[in-house]
Formats: structure tokens, C-alpha cells, sequence
């Protein structure tokens, strides 16, 4: 029998807030959890959990990560991806790497894996123990939160509505 429910969305900011820009994606997160959203949409800061997330995550349809990523760009500069597996994640994603991994890995395994739209914010690399975000990183907040604003619309928009088997 076909039912019919509403797709979860998840945003899900990852991040160390105590190392600086590290935690970019935990002060967007942050951010966005002020903003209303549908009721299909919700928003976490998940710092740098890891395996403690895969509840969260696998309970979602589509999950929009925003992270920090130390690649040799300018600090500040931004992409958008859809990776499907761990491997398509870029490898200098910052300190929680290894146990972000883990978890997509085990969302792949046990056969519930999201629809997965990542931000990636490019930062200088990893300094000392700080709160707070650098200039560069600041100023591109705002437009990050504005582009995940418009990336659950287009979510809601095209996959409102999903079909079950049970």
C-alpha cells in the first residue's frame, strides 16, 4: 500500500565552536535555528559528534551540512556539492574528519542514506583554541544562511511529498 508523508530535511551545522572558524557550521546552524521553517525542517547544531548524529542523520530524507573545510583557498570561499559517499567528501574537511566519515559510512552500510547537499566554507588552517569567527569567515555567514534558506525551498519544492512501500 502506497502512503504518502512529508520529507524531513535536516540541516545540520558540524563544527568545533572553541577552535574558531573550525566551527563555521555550528554558528550557522545556530543561526538558522532562529529562522521559522516548515515543520518537515529541522535545524542542529551538531558539532562534532560523529556517530552520535546517525539517529539524526538517517531519520532525515535530505540533510544539508554546512562544515569548515582547510583546503589552501581563500578563506572565505565557498562550494556547494552533493557527494553520495564518504570518499566524494573533500579530504581536508577539519579537526571531527575522521568521525564525519564514519558516520556517512555507516548511513551507507546500513542502506538509509540522505540526499546529502554540503557547504563547504574553505578557512586558514587551525590555529589556536579561540570563540568566535575570524572577519572573512564572518562576512560570508549571512550569504551561506541565505543560500540554505533558498536550498530548503527548492527542497520542499521539488520533493514535498514522497511515496512508502509500508
Amino acid at each position: 500500500m502506497n502512503e504518502k508523508k512529508i520529507s524531513e530535511i535536516l540541516i545540520l551545522g558540524i563544527g568545533n565552536v572553541l577552535m574558531g572558524d573550525e566551527g563555521v557550521g555550528a554558528f550557522v546552524a545556530q543561526l538558522l535555528s532562529d529562522e521559522t521553517f516548515p515543520e518537515n525542517v529541522r535545524c542542529l547544531d551538531g558539532g562534532t559528534a560523529g556517530f552520535i548524529l546517525l539517529g539524526e542523520f538517517q531519520s532525515a530524507d535530505t540533510v544539508i551540512m554546512i562544515d569548515a573545510t582547510v583546503d589552501g583557498q581563500t578563506p572565505g570561499t565557498w562550494k556547494r556539492i552533493e557527494p553520495r559517499y564518504s570518499s566524494d567528501y573533500p579530504q581536508t574537511l577539519t579537526a571531527h574528519d575522521i568521525g564525519l566519515k564514519d558516520l556517512l559510512d555507516a548511513a551507507q552500510i546500513l542502506g538509509k542514506m540522505p540526499k546529502v547537499i554540503l557547504y563547504a566554507i574553505s578557512i586558514a588552517p587551525l590555529g589556536k583554541v579561540e570563540w568566535g569567527l575570524s572577519p572573512q569567515i564572518e562576512a560570508v555567514v549571512p550569504e551561506i544562511c541565505e543560500q540554505i534558506k533558498k536550498e530548503v525551498q527548492r527542497n520542499i519544492e521539488n520533493v514535498s511529498v514522497i511515496k512508502t512501500d509500508n
